[in-house]
């Protein structure tokens, strides 16, 4: 007889999420994902300013706001007929480069990485290390005061959880370093943004800072100092683990998913907007085959809501025909989350689908060493791979900015009177995978406003078709040996970043 296991809330994610699993002969069954909270930004923008968008939707998402900003704005751009400069794309690229950044040490180090570690190995450590030396006597003293925070309450360690004490207080020790670090990518993102979380210099057309010699040296300052830390810390500790004592949790293919992955693409390199030429490839893969990657089409996105709790009329709508209309008392529905499908099927996306569809040569040579399938643990190696790639060209977009000035260019956005009338949409990837923003104005004003959140692709329930989300079916097959400490559930969940 199947054992049905609750976690609610998920923790160290960002968001409210219930997992329910029935455990069978020690593996997951089935399982069922809820989004626990109702969003509500996208009624409380009707009757609103259309520039009010792309500050109150960066409120969505208090770890992507940066993306969020992106996608509101593309948004208007599109719905204002405005021409973003050049210097606007690339400042917009990098704005949100330092939030992508951030965002991927913080999920390997301080939401994810403890699924991975026994911490308490670290009073078996007998190096001679300074450093080392100090985070032992640092967390051996807040254990014997019984003071454990934020390093607990988490699971205990299981067959997969690495115990080297070597090898658990040098992590320990960049998770402390980690923390100085997404702050200093925080301070970057400043320097164009203005402020963080949720900055402020974003407008449709572009933006309103302009750019000074001064400015780009700061930002090339610290960013020279994170791509230190992301090379030879964060990307080093992932593939050593991911190739060594990890390595059987990738192998048994835990967390493998629904096969099928989507990118919109992300980080303009020409026409702002323009989701087909991108530094970050947008594409569809579909069925597991990671190396035919299709041309992804726009109008083959629909939602549908027969497990969620909305009006059965906001279901089967393209996003820019998109409702939200509440209920409550709908029989069977289980989640705030809508369910996001492409072409009919449920897609992963995140920064594996990113990496996957970009075809990047030293990430695809990783994934054929380590195996070549979907796993929670490959999740996290093309975070860490992506990291490396966004960090290293914002060098190469400060050139671009350079050049700009130096030949006079110094446009930073194409200022456009709100319309009477409009439409647009607005398409780009936050760190956790494809973000869409649509909008319909009328006398000057927001009629509707829809948003498909990154994380509703991946939280999503079950369709007409009774199809599972992509973290449903990632759990189906979890070992869980035992019911009262499923730490493999949290780390496929987890592995999703939602």
């Amino acid at each position: 007889m199947a054992q049905k296991i609750t976690i609610d809330p998920i923790t160290r994610i960002e968001g409210h999420l219930k997992i329910e699993v029935e455990v069978e002969d020690g593996k997951v069954k089935e399982a069922y994902s809820t989004g626990a909270m109702a969003r509500g930004f996208e009624q409380l923008l009707v009757g609103k300013d259309p520039r009010d968008a792309q500050i109150v939707t960066q409120r969505i998402c208090g770890v992507c706001p940066a993306s969020h900003g992106l996608a509101a704005a593309q948004n208007l751009d599109d719905a204002f007929d405005a021409k973003v400069p050049d210097n606007a794309r690339i400042i917009r690229n990098l704005i949100v480069g330092s939030n992508y950044v951030m965002s991927h040490i913080l999920h390997f180090y301080h939401l994810a990485a403890l699924d991975y570690l026994d911490v308490m190995a670290i009073a078996k450590y007998t190096g001679k290390d300074p450093e080392l030396l100090a985070v032992k006597d640092k967390i051996v003293g807040l254990v014997e005061a019984g003071d454990t925070y934020p390093l607990t309450p988490r699971y205990e360690p299981d067959e997969f959880s690495v115990d080297d004490p070597e090898i658990v207080t040098t992590a320990v020790a960049h998770y402390l370093e980690a923390l100085e670090k997404r702050k200093k990518a925080h301070e970057m993102l400043t320097i164009f943004g203005g402020k963080m979380p949720c900055y402020c210099t974003l407008v449709p057309g572009g933006v309103t800072i302009h750019p000074t010699p001064d400015m780009i040296a700061a930002f090339k300052y610290h960013l020279m100092d994170l791509i230190d830390f992301v090379n030879n810390v964060y990307l080093a500790d992932v593939l050593a683990l991911g190739t060594g004592p990890l390595l059987p949790i990738h192998q048994l293919k835990v967390g493998a998913g629904v096969g099928n992955f989507l990118s919109f693409g992300m980080f303009d390199l020409g026409v702002s907007g323009d989701y087909k030429n991108r530094f970050l490839k947008s594409g569809v893969i579909m069925e597991g085959k990671i190396t035919e990657v299709k041309e992804f089409d726009p109008t083959k996105i629909k939602e549908a809501v027969k497990y969620s709790w909305y009006t059965e009329d906001c279901g089967g709508l393209h996003p820019t025909e998109g409702k939200t209309v509440y209920d409550l008392d709908k029989e069977g529905a289980y989640s705030f989350a809508k369910a996001p499908r492409y072409d009919g099927k449920p897609v992963e996306v995140n920064t594996l689908a990113r990496m996957l569809i970009t075809q990047d040569k030293g990430f695809m040579d990783l994934v054929t060493k380590i195996g070549a399938h979907p796993s929670a643990l490959a999740r996290h190696a093309a975070r860490a791979w992506e990291c490396k790639m966004v960090a290293e060209v914002m060098l190469d977009w400060l050139d671009e900015l350079v050049d700009n000035l130096k030949a006079g260019n110094t446009d930073v956005c194409d200022d456009k009177p709100v319309p009477e009338k409009g439409e647009g949409i607005g398409m780009v990837e936050a760190p956790r995978g494809c973000l869409l923003h649509c909008v319909q104005i009328e006398g000057k004003k927001i009629k509707r406003y829809q948003v498909i959140a990154a994380t509703n692709w991946n939280v999503c329930p079950r369709d007409e078709e009774g199809q599972r989300g992509p973290i449903e079916e990632a759990l189906i097959g979890t070992p869980v040996p035992d019911p009262n400490n499923p730490i493999n559930i949290v780390r496929v969940v987890r592995s999703f970043d939602p």
